[in-house]
């Protein structure tokens, strides 16, 4: 049991989470330099931004490399694979490059200094197994992805409200957990941007996968704002900071403890969820990741605003005044209030008490 819980932990806690670091510094970044080209005068910015974008698998190899504790030589081979794994992943790019990776990553571990030509050796064994690996197993991951999300989009088309709910609860709840919604949101392309469909094998539903976007939105950063404002008490400003704009990943170590601490911000996103999609009519058309952001550097927010505005995701509607007042209300105002009120209330049944969500900051 122990010998499963470090490679659980290996893989789809440390490699998962460095792998939405590589994303974070390569897709995620290239998406604010592309807007930022939006701008008259600083159009070279998107110059910039679809550089950073072509690296995605690259930095994302490298990152989990990194994460797995790697030896230089093949870390910096991990890079070909990670490239190679993302362009030929098609929409399933992110999750071919994350189990190719790994592979790839491990095997030329087993080389790596074992021999006088190390310099040849490892980076030949690194790339072949990964290069290979890609050719053969990639392009299946991206049209298993591609119809995994063709579900995913179907069923947030043709039932937003109970969708919106599943969506909303359970990437939320993986915000919080210590594994990465950013990754899981690129990998299933949770978005209707026609930029991030382009690759896709299979029949997409744009405007369905949009509204499970805006769903995982809402989730986390009912999840963020939530544990930001029910905590108050025990960490006052600095817990506003490190979870509302941070991660409320910190409370883990509180939600072992004390699970109850958990269903205000849970009981919140499921009601913001399909608020924002059902009522508000929110979509994301930014990019995938961000809809596994929240409120982290309001990174979720502000993917939804460039999904409007940006040319290249196509978003084929008119930005409403109520998609304003929605986006407001469902990342930050709603999530506090409710979040608040349902904790209260566990409190007057003494599930909650003071000091259950203190951190140490």
């Amino acid at each position: 049991m122990e010998t499963i819980k470090k490679y659980l932990r290996r893989y789809f806690i440390d490699a998962m989470g460095a792998m939405a670091l590589g994303l974070f510094a390569s897709l995620l970044i290239g998406t604010i330099f592309k807007a930022l080209g939006m701008i008259p005068r600083l159009e070279f910015m998107a110059t910039i931004g679809g550089y950073a974008q072509a690296m995605a698998g690259a930095a994302m190899a490298g990152a989990i490399a990194y994460s797995l504790k790697a030896h230089p030589l093949v870390v910096f081979s991990a890079a070909s694979v990670g490239y190679a794994a993302n362009a030929l992943g098609g929409a399933g790019g992110p999750l071919a490059v994350f189990f190719i990776a790994i592979v790839a990553v491990e095997v030329g571990m087993l080389v790596s200094k074992k021999t006088k030509v190390d310099i040849i050796v490892t980076p030949f064994v690194t790339v072949f197994v990964g290069g290979v690996l890609s050719i053969l197993v990639a392009p299946h991951i991206g049209t298993l992805v591609g119809y995994i999300s063709e579900f995913i989009g179907w069923a947030a088309y043709q039932a937003p409200f109970v969708t919106g709910i599943i969506v909303s609860v359970v990437i939320g709840m993986v915000l919080t957990l210590p594994i990465s919604s950013a990754a899981i949101c690129a990998g299933l392309v949770l978005t209707g941007s026609a930029a991030a469909h382009a690759a896709s094998s299979a029949a997409v539903n744009p405007e369905g996968l949009a509204i499970a976007g805006a769903a995982a939105v809402a989730g986390c950063c009912a999840q963020m704002v939530g544990f930001a404002v029910i905590s108050f008490r025990e960490n006052r400003w600095n817990g506003i900071l490190s979870q509302g704009i941070g991660t409320s990943m910190l409370q883990m170590p509180n939600i072992v403890r004390r699970p109850q601490i958990w269903i205000a911000p849970t009981l919140a996103s499921a009601i913001t969820g399909p608020l924002a999609v059902c009522v508000f009519d929110l979509k994301m058309y930014g990019a995938a990741i961000n809809s596994g952001m929240g409120t982290c550097g309001l990174l979720g927010p502000i993917g939804m605003i460039l999904g409007w505005y940006s040319p290249e995701n196509a978003y084929p509607y008119e930005v409403s005044a109520l998609n304003w007042i929605g986006l407001i209300l469902v990342c930050f105002v709603l999530p506090a209030v409710l979040s608040f009120i349902f904790n209260e209330i566990l409190r007057k049944m003494g599930w909650v008490k003071t000091g259950d969500m203190k951190l140490e900051l």
